[in-house]
């Protein structure tokens, strides 16, 4: 098997045609607060703070973004507001009133690092169609504010060894080892404050042929060696 490094991954076919994020709403029956079991509007307005911070990785064309703007908008909250969404394909932020608390970034999450600290960091089925899925996880983790929220959707049935075992019960254990929870059944890792910290995995590239995972949806395999052993 060829394994892909992050330049050609972000070509392949795969990840330029996946549609999950691009007009994905806040609520309703596939919207964030469905997928990721909160509400983000609901997060943000519980905490106080002069401006509260959500970086929404994978964040499509961002219409979930635009929708909380437009709420806090109409509160006459949004100058109380930062909201920042990064994907491949974003499109130019917008600066109309009702959404100009919005900043949408094109760029790929491989090299990009934010300004600040985040009260919220969100990906909503963006890391299947990532390479390295654990360093983005990692450093997401590092971004957030000291008692921030961190939540993603992350099915660790597409990691793998290098020898092309799933290693999913191990990188869940190491996970929890710390300071992240996986929810095995929702599919979700998630914390309630900052992390920095190391998993003893090294990223070998992705596979973009691996098929569709429980979303249904083609997504990529990520192969990694470990330094730790791993039961037969």
């Amino acid at each position: 098997m060829k394994l892909l490094r992050d330049n050609a991954l972000e070509r392949s076919s795969v990840v330029a045609n996946c549609q999950m994020n691009r007009q994905r709403t806040l609520t309703g029956s596939n919207g964030y607060a469905k997928e990721l079991g909160l509400n983000p509007l609901d997060v943000l307005l519980g905490r106080a703070g002069a401006k509260v911070r959500w970086l929404d990785l994978c964040c499509g064309e961002g219409k979930a973004l635009m929708e909380a703007a437009q709420i806090v908008y109409g509160q006459g909250l949004d100058d109380k507001f930062e909201i920042v969404g990064v994907d491949l394909v974003a499109p130019p932020s917008p600066s109309e009133p009702g959404v100009s608390c919005v900043r949408l970034i094109r760029a790929s999450l491989t090299g990009w690092l934010p300004t600040g600290r985040f009260d919220l960091i969100t990906c909503v089925h963006g890391l299947h169609y990532l390479g390295d899925k654990l360093a983005v996880v990692l450093r997401a983790a590092s971004w957030l504010a000291d008692d921030g929220q961190f939540v993603a959707n992350l099915d660790l049935n597409n990691i793998k060894l290098a020898v092309g075992r799933v290693a999913s019960r191990v990188v869940a254990k190491e996970l929890r080892q710390v300071g992240l929870e996986y929810d095995s059944r929702r599919k979700l890792v998630h914390c309630s404050r900052r992390i920095e910290a190391q998993l003893p995995f090294r990223y070998c590239g992705a596979d973009d042929q691996a098929g569709p995972n429980y979303t249904r949806q083609p997504a990529v395999d990520s192969y990694y060696d470990s330094e730790i052993g791993f039961p037969m």
